[in-house]
């Protein structure tokens, strides 16, 4: 099975699976946003469910399953349609012989989730019910693991923390809260020599509460940047970094932290925050401000890219007017971090047209990531380039 990256098309929205070169083939799913309009059959829009279903392996008992699913932040369009197409609750509950017409429902082995960023988004607004979902079984994962002391906990019971909560709460949480700054490679109780994963956020709590409240309304999200391995073992051969909803002020933090020591924010593919919104690269609005002005530090923060990088936008087609997200112009600063390389920007609104989308899937090889084939008429030409792979080093 060869490693690949799916950017599923579901508007302004995420979903994203990343499916590791390991014999187990193993899947992490990113957000989902399934619409009502993708689970009606007279709809033209792209049955993402079916996609995401198309791609996922079954257990032994006939269940489909993600191996890992992450909500970045809590917002309703990365967690839409949680409830309807994922199984939520003890594993002894689920529903093997559904109603007539409805589907198995996807069963997650490992949740990963942030308390820090229920936390920050609650704070600000009202949480959506998929979002109330997802939480309450968070909740009851990490009830099990203090129940059991840890130990023996089982596929369905499992949870990994991304990042601390504040004022102690997650303490003796430590054994599966990975920290900011940290590296994690355990997958579902496994250790995966396929992939690292280096935490870079959420942005921990702020000392100065103006700080911390400015972190807060830049949809404070996970952030990770992935280390894939090539079916064949090759280490490191896509850098994969994917940010949530973070907005320039997170960008800009992380930057003045690691500017002296970007490695970390190197990558091959970025999945632009916000849907690319310009108010990841600005706090100037793009429709009312007359000469909206680029943040540099955020900008540097996002232009740390290898050579033949792949910058990517899962969002309605982008227009040249005032919209945001997404926002011609933050697709003009991407391009410009591209080198001016149109050809390495992609839309999942306008993948393979802006009428007809389909997953964007990207193989993930021993020269790097390898974009899908083309489609010339009736022939199929591959857009795939190798490259070196050397560090551009902007900003």
């Amino acid at each position: 099975m060869t490693a690949n990256i799916t950017f599923f098309p579901v508007g302004n929205g995420d979903m994203t699976l990343v499916k590791l070169g390991d014999s187990d083939e193993t899947a992490i799913l990113i957000d989902i946003n399934i619409r009502n309009a993708a689970d009606d059959d007279d709809d033209d829009a792209c049955d993402v469910a079916a996609e995401l279903r198309k791609r996922l392996k079954k257990n032994s008992k006939g269940r489909p399953y993600v191996d890992a699913f992450l909500l970045s932040h809590p917002d309703q369009d990365h967690c839409n349609s949680l409830q309807k197409h994922f199984h939520l609750g003890p594993v002894d509950e689920y529903e093997d012989e559904p109603e007539e017409g409805e589907e198995l429902k996807i069963f997650i082995r490992e949740m990963w989730s942030s308390p820090m960023i229920f936390r920050r988004a609650s704070k600000n607004n009202t949480l959506c019910e998929e979002a109330k979902a997802f939480q309450k079984e968070a909740r009851r994962r990490v009830k099990v693991y203090r129940d059991k002391n840890g130990t023996e906990i089982e596929e369905g019971d499992r949870i990994k923390i991304i990042g601390e909560d504040e004022n102690g709460k997650t303490d003796g949480l430590e054994k599966i809260i990975v920290k900011v700054d940290e590296t994690f490679s355990e997958i579902n109780g496994k250790n995966n020599s396929y992939v690292s994963i280096y935490v870079l956020g959420p942005v921990p709590k702020q000392e100065l509460e103006e700080d911390e409240e400015k972190i807060a309304k830049n949809h404070s999200s996970v952030i990770l940047r992935f280390s894939l391995s090539s079916s064949r073992g090759k280490k490191d051969a896509c850098l994969f970094l994917t940010g949530g909803d973070a907005e320039v002020a997170i960008w800009e933090a992380l930057w003045k932290k690691h500017k002296d020591n970007a490695d970390c924010l190197k990558y091959d593919m970025l999945l632009s925050s916000h849907h690319c919104s310009w108010h990841v690269l600005s706090y100037d609005s793009w429709s009312d401000s007359e000469d909206p002005k680029v943040n540099a530090d955020a900008k540097a923060a996002l232009s740390q890219t290898i050579e033949g990088a792949f910058i990517i936008s899962s969002s309605v087609a982008i227009k040249d007017d005032t919209a945001d997200p997404p926002c011609m112009g933050a697709k003009d600063e991407y391009i410009s971090i591209l080198k001016y390389d149109k050809e390495r920007f992609f839309c999942t609104g306008e993948h393979p047209s802006e009428k007809n989308n389909e997953p964007l899937e990207f193989s993930i090889t021993d020269e790097g990531p390898q974009p899908p084939a083309k489609k010339k008429g009736p022939f199929m030409a591959t857009a795939g380039i190798m490259t070196s792979r050397e560090p551009l080093g902007h900003g």
